[in-house]
Order: C-alpha cells, then sequence, then structure tokens
C-alpha cells in the first residue's frame, strides 16, 4: 500500500533468512531438519563418554589429585542414608554444609545408594558436563545455522576449562555448568521466564552463584526491556533474590552449620588477600583472560552483554589471595565456558545483522575456527589422553596398593593422606591425616612415594602421643599402620 511501513529487512543465511532482533525467529517444522535435530543430543552422548573415560580411568589409576572426590563422596554418602552431610576430612563431624553450600549434591544419594562408589560421582559429573553441550549447541544451531552451531557445539565441548573441570576428580560446580547453559540458551531466545527459572537453582549449588544468578537476571532485563518490559520488574526481581541470597548464605547460612560460627573463606580475601589478590598475579590472571577469550571467541565475545555474567566468578577469583584461584588448572573455568561460548554465538549473530563488512566476515569464521582451535589445543589437554594405551590399562602396583587398603575394616576409622582417599570413603570412616585429632584411628594409610617421611610409625605416633602403631603392610610406596 503506499505510504505504508515497509517491514524491517531480513538477512540471508544460505536458505534461511534472519530476522529482525525484535521478532521472534520462526518455530521449524516438524522434520525439516532431520538428523540435524540430533546432532546436539549426539555430541552430547560422545563428549559423555569422553569426559567418562578420562575420569574414571585417572581413577583407577590412583592419581587423584586433591581430596575432594573424598570430600564429597562422604557427603553424598551420608544424604544416601538419610543423615546429617558430615564431611570428617574437613573435620571429625564436620558438615559439609558449614564449608560451601551446595545442597544440591543430595540430587546424586538415590543413584549413590544403588552404586557406592566414588565412580558414581564421577560419571554423573561426566553426565552434567555433557548435557550442557546441548543447550549450547541448539542455541548456535538456530542462530548461527548447522554448520556454525555443530562448531560452536565442539568447541565448547573441548573447551579448556571443561577438560580441565571433567579431569578434576568431582566439585559440586558440574550442577551449575547445564543450569548456565540452559538459562543463557533461553535467553538468547527470548524466553525470559524460562532463562530465570533455569538460573534460579544456582543459589542451591554454590555460596557466591547467587551473585551469578544476579548478572544472568540483569542480563534478562536489559534486553527484555525493549521486546517485553513486563518482563523486566520479574528479572529486577530475581536479581536482588540472587544478592540477598549469596549475602544471606554466607553471612548467615554456612556460619549456622560451622563448627567455629563462621565462613572459613573470608580470610582468602581479607587480612590483606584483597590487596595481594587484586594486585599480585596480574601476568597469571592476564593469561587466563586471554584463554578465556582469545581460543574460545577470538574476542569477539566482548561485543555480547552475555559476558557480563562471567565477571562475578572471575572477580571473587582475581580478588583472591590464593594464587590456585588466579589460573587455569583445576575446574574453576569451567562455569564460566557456557558463559563465554553463547556470548560468542551472540556477538556473532549481532555482527551479522549489522556493521562493517570485515567484522561480518570475521563473524562468520569464527565458529569454525573456536572449534579448530579447540581441537588443536585439546592435544596438550585432558581428552589427548583418550589416544594412549596408559590410559585404559591399570597396573599390578595400583592392584598391590587396593589389595592393602583392603585390610582395612569396613565401618573402621582410617587417617589418610590424598593417595588412599578414594579407596577408602565409600566403607570406612576417613579423616584427613593433617587435620585436628579428637578420634584416634585404627589405621593410618599414607602415600610416601615422595620419601615426604622416613618413618612412618614414628610420625603416626608424634601425630597421636600415647598411642603406638605397628606397620600393618606396605605397597609400592603406600604404607598401612594399625593401632597396637
Amino acid at each position: 500500500m503506499p505510504g505504508a511501513k515497509p517491514d524491517a529487512p531480513a538477512l540471508e543465511r544460505g536458505d534461511e533468512l534472519i530476522p529482525p532482533r525484535d521478532q521472534a525467529p520462526p518455530a521449524p517444522r516438524p522434520g525439516r531438519h532431520g538428523v540435524w535435530d540430533r546432532v546436539p543430543y549426539l555430541l552430547a552422548a560422545a563428549l559423555f563418554l569422553a569426559y567418562a573415560v578420562v575420569s574414571v580411568s585417572r581413577y583407577r589409576r590412583m592419581e587423584s589429585r586433591s581430596w575432594d572426590l573424598g570430600i564429597f563422596e562422604q557427603a553424598v554418602r551420608a544424604y544416601a542414608h538419610l543423615q546429617v552431610p558430615v564431611a570428617d576430612l574437613k573435620g571429625p563431624g564436620a558438615n559439609i554444609l558449614g564449608d560451601h553450600f551446595s545442597p544440591v549434591t543430595a540430587l546424586l544419594a538415590p543413584a549413590y545408594r544403588l552404586f557406592p562408589s566414588p565412580v558414581t560421582l564421577l560419571v554423573a559429573q561426566a553426565l552434567l558436563f555433557a548435557v550442557s553441550a546441548i543447550p549450547v549447541t541448539r542455541a548456535a544451531t538456530r542462530l548461527l545455522g548447522r554448520a556454525s552451531g555443530l562448531a560452536v557445539g565442539v568447541a565448547y565441548g573441548l573447551s579448556w576449562g571443561i577438560q580441565r573441570a571433567a579431569d578434576f576428580d568431582f566439585h559440586e560446580i558440574c550442577f551449575a555448568v547445564p543450569l548456565i547453559a540452559f538459562s543463557l540458551e533461553a535467553l538468547l531466545r527470548q524466553r525470559w521466564r524460562a532463562a530465570l527459572l533455569w538460573a534460579l537453582p544456582l543459589v542451591l549449588v554454590k555460596e557466591d552463584l547467587g551473585v551469578t544468578l544476579a548478572a544472568i537476571a540483569l542480563v534478562v532485563a536489559v534486553r527484555a526491556r525493549r521486546v517485553r518490559p513486563k518482563a523486566v520488574p520479574y528479572a529486577l526481581g530475581v536479581a536482588a533474590f540472587g544478592a540477598v541470597a549469596a549475602v544471606v548464605t554466607l553471612t548467615l547460612i554456612i556460619p549456622a552449620f560451622n563448627s567455629v560460627g563462621a565462613y572459613d573463606y573470608w580470610d582468602k580475601v581479607g587480612e590483606g588477600g584483597a590487596s595481594a589478590g587484586a594486585l599480585g598475579g596480574l601476568d597469571t590472571k592476564l593469561r587466563t583472560l586471554a584463554w578465556l577469550l582469545i581460543p574460545t571467541t577470538g574476542l569477539l565475545a566482548l561485543r555480547s552483554p552475555l559476558l557480563l555474567v562471567a565477571l562475578p566468578t572471575l572477580g571473587w577469583r582475581f580478588l583472591s589471595g590464593d594464587d590456585h584461584y588466579w589460573g587455569t588448572d583445576w575446574h574453576y573455568s569451567a562455569v564460566l565456558m557456557p558463559v563465554v561460548m553463547l556470548a560468542l554465538v551472540d556477538a556473532v549473530d549481532i555482527f551479522r545483522r549489522g556493521g562493517r563488512r570485515w567484522l561480518r566476515e570475521y563473524a562468520d569464521r569464527l565458529p569454525a575456527c573456536a572449534a579448530a582451535a579447540a581441537l588443536a589445543l585439546t592435544t596438550s589437554l585432558p581428552l589427548a589422553g583418550l589416544t594412549e594405551a596408559r590410559t585404559y590399562e591399570k597396573s599390578g602396583q595400583v592392584a598391590a596398593v587396593e589389595r592393602m587398603l583392603e585390610r582395612v575394616p569396613d565401618g573402621a576409622t582410617v587417617e589418610a593422606n590424598i593417595g588412599p582417599i578414594s579407596r577408602l570413603t565409600s566403607r570406612a570412616r576417613v579423616f584427613w591425616v593433617g587435620s585436628a585429632r579428637p578420634v584416634v584411628p585404627r589405621y593410618i594409610a599414607l602415600d610416601v612415594r615422595s620419601g615426604w617421611t622416613k618413618d612412618p610409625v614414628a610420625y603416626a605416633e608424634k601425630l597421636h602421643p600415647g598411642t603406638q602403631y605397628v606397620a600393618e603392610d606396605t605397597a609400592y610406596g603406600y604404607v598401612l599402620l594399625r593401632r597396637a
């Protein structure tokens, strides 16, 4: 009609049309994509198998790197028997909710009751990480097309942050990763309520994630203000809830369960920790930021407001005085991976709709480049072990150590260091060898391969004055002592 306002233009992408930002994408026709609809799920299945093999194989080789697997097994074991989640490794009778507030781990109790083993936790973690690839791949496919969507899914599944976490025993953040991924997928689909609902359980995963919930809700408010203004008050309410939940958890809930009535980790940022953390290790922090933004997103994620969701986690890590939080090892960057990858998807979509030609071309190529970078980096990351025969081997030395530890009766009290812990927590009451000692254990199991003590018996009797211990058995640098 003459004088009628023309429709907003749409950009072409192959045989599809990209609607403008304020217009919802068309619903896919049933059966249109066929096998492509299953690609996110097939990718997740492959990733689950890879993650599970890497983590379970490490357990079989007795190469655990921390006591976390033992701590979480003690808590989940207690939940499985409808008991208070005591983790004796944190101190005799210590309630795990007084250390970190992670009641979400109770969801593992039914599976653990059926399969009482630390392997249950490792497999569950692998499954949760793999499931998080589904929303990332779906969001990328919907916005960028099939090939780019698959490339982003591969780049995410092989990202260094997820690989490091899958290789690191077990940690409660495995629940946060899929929650964040599903929340941000819903956000990119302009499903504001779903985005908020997916993010709400983060307050039950770990105490600091209430602030991450607030950040997600604020991004929802910003993105919804023009498309659906009615959603803004709800998003702001959720943001306030997340912030208040974090404060209440840190100052009231955790101290209530803690034996000394305080949060044990304030000293990480207190008493000079904050200034030391903010000013120290700048080179390490810059390298971590580079790893987060360059191989994964080519810096393009900086264009997306979704990247704001990463700020709370980066903030507490970089303000800490503990240098373990600053780098790229361990599991600390896993929750950032769905954020940066979906920020990349959002940014590519933004640049495809406008901007300079060279930026559009750069954005078009980035998903494939991110996948290529992830594949190349994997040669030096944990999943590279899938190609090595030793990954699947259980040495005779490990079998001998396991036979030695089987001499500990079920239900016995044991002090142990990292090596023996995960072989004992499913059936004995295990304490950390360096913790407070109101309980005199019947057994002490030690990994002394590094030579840190030349006389384990004398060491044990020094820990427990007036108690005599004898060497029950030894095997390849491990020693089992029994109270005389």
